[in-house]
């Protein structure tokens, strides 16, 4: 008996692979969209980072230009305190008296305590 041969030219080549058409885009252009989206928003993080900080420059700035009309309305109200106090002595005593030894104006520092404290 004679044995089978393969065909002459040979067999035809096994197909193990799946032609499946691909679907989508290519993983590198995938690669390239992320990219650029993390780049997109990683600028735009460094805008906002630096409006942050150009407006909080410009609050201190602010802050710092509000010294000095701050400084005066705490001024006028120690005075008006001041000339308060002296008229309720004088009221009271009868006469004015001086706490210190010196003319030197000295800087009254006042304590505010809640009004319902029980002794």
């Amino acid at each position: 008996m004679p044995q089978d041969m393969p065909p002459a030219g040979g067999y035809d080549p096994v197909q193990y692979r799946r032609n499946l058409p691909i679907k989508g885009f290519r993983p590198a252009y995938y690669l390239v969209a992320m990219g650029a989206v993390c780049t997109y928003g990683l600028w735009r993080y460094g805008q906002g980072i630096r409006e942050q900080n150009e407006l909080a420059r410009e609050k201190m700035w602010s802050r710092i230009h509000l010294i000095p009309l701050l400084q005066a309305e705490e001024d006028r109200d120690l005075v008006r305190r001041h000339l308060a106090s002296q008229a309720m002595e004088k009221e009271l005593l009868g006469a004015e008296t001086k706490v210190y030894n010196s003319d030197r104006f000295v800087r009254p520092t006042f304590a505010v305590t809640p009004s319902n404290v029980t002794k």
